[in-house]
């Protein structure tokens, strides 16, 4: 088993002030060594015409365009540099898991992917003109999932990378509509607005217990919502979408029926944490190698604004209560402790020294 520490930052102020500091943070961690090496890829991926992206901002997430301004400040690159490699426009996102079940006002999934990519930050983050939100981190100022101010909860769920479209990618996504999305309904009509860049599902679940999936890909958008509870995996399930998904889907099928059977009898915060989080859950994945493994598991209460998050598997969770730290309360917790049963390396972390060994 491997131990891994993930780190919890909480940041306060003006978008900008709050992209200065998640840059800074970012520059000063083992992570940057690994993105300036992804740059060198990137630069020959795809391109990205920054008034495109600045108009699209603008017009869905203005104080998010001011928190990239101040992220390129951070890391001490130009704007161009920055918009190009985290911005999520025209960007790719690799294959990835994940299962998600909402039910009574609480969300709970599993992020499963591979650990190389992952970049071990849980944010929370206060800032003017947007809505207040705790989530993992993803391409820098995306969010992987996450909970905001308003009781909305929301994840993604990779269903296929061929044939992308000229859009964002998930994780930008996914942080547009914590922003400035508060009921299921809102993030619903805004991923239906928003270009795609690829094919991936929206889990979505607010306070008031309404539940949705979004399924987006380049060449169309469809959804479905439920007044109680939903389950989600990797794959579509609207007819108009059918030929979207990819040709083996078996896997997450199945998935989706351990979700179902999960679904019977009421659910807890910490009840549907474990349920997922366990390494002998059915619902648990172990195939890190084949960007199949799972990474963290998150359960948020969207009534009481409150976490449990875990990371690897088999650990007890660290409680996090979100409405305290939006009232003014110093986050204690600064680290995410979790074991994993793979050899594969997070970038993201510090190399531990061999006990016995000296270096030269």
């Amino acid at each position: 088993m491997q131990l891994v520490k993930a780190s919890v930052i909480g940041s306060r102020g003006t978008p900008y002030a709050v992209g200065v500091d998640l840059g800074n943070q970012l520059k000063e961690s083992p992570l940057y060594a690994f993105h300036l090496e992804r740059r060198k890829k990137s630069r020959n991926s795809y391109a990205t015409e920054l008034s495109e992206v600045r108009n699209l901002y603008m017009q869905y997430d203005p104080s998010l365009w001011e928190e990239i301004n101040g992220f390129a400040e951070g890391i001490g690159w130009s704007l161009e540099e920055t918009v190009h490699e985290y911005s999520g426009y025209q960007a790719d996102w690799p294959v990835s898991g994940c299962s998600a079940l909402a039910k009574d006002g609480i969300y709970v999934r599993n992020y499963d992917f591979h650990p190389k990519t992952y970049e071990g930050r849980l944010l929370l983050t206060q800032t003017e003109g947007a809505y207040s939100s705790i989530g993992f981190s993803g391409r820098g100022i995306g969010r992987i999932d996450g909970l905001n101010e308003e009781g909305l909860a929301l994840g993604f769920h990779f269903v296929n990378r061929v044939n992308p479209g000229k859009g964002l990618i998930c994780t930008t996504l996914a942080r547009m509509v914590l922003d400035t999305c508060a009921t299921t309904e809102e993030a619903v009509s805004l991923l239906r607005e928003l270009p795609h860049r690829q094919s991936f599902n929206y889990s979505i679940h607010d306070r008031r217990g309404k539940s949705a999936v979004v399924e987006a890909s380049p060449r169309g958008v469809q959804s479905y919502q439920s007044d109680f509870s939903l389950v989600c995996a990797n794959h579509f399930q609207s007819p108009d979408l059918l030929a979207e998904n990819r040709f083996h889907i078996s896997e997450s099928k199945e998935r989706l029926g351990h979700l179902n059977d999960m679904m019977e009898g009421p659910i807890t915060l910490i009840g549907g944490f474990e349920s997922f989080h366990h390494e002998e859950s059915r619902i648990f994945k172990k195939d890190y190698e084949q960007w199949n493994g799972t990474i963290h598991t998150v359960a948020f209460d969207c009534r009481n604004l409150s976490a449990v998050v875990g990371l690897g598997s088999g650990s007890r969770g660290v409680a996090i209560d979100f409405s305290k730290w939006l009232k003014g309360e110093t986050l204690r917790i600064k680290k995410i402790v979790g074991r994993f049963p793979a050899t594969e390396v997070f970038h993201f972390m510090e190399r531990e020294k061999e006990p016995g060994r000296s270096s030269d």
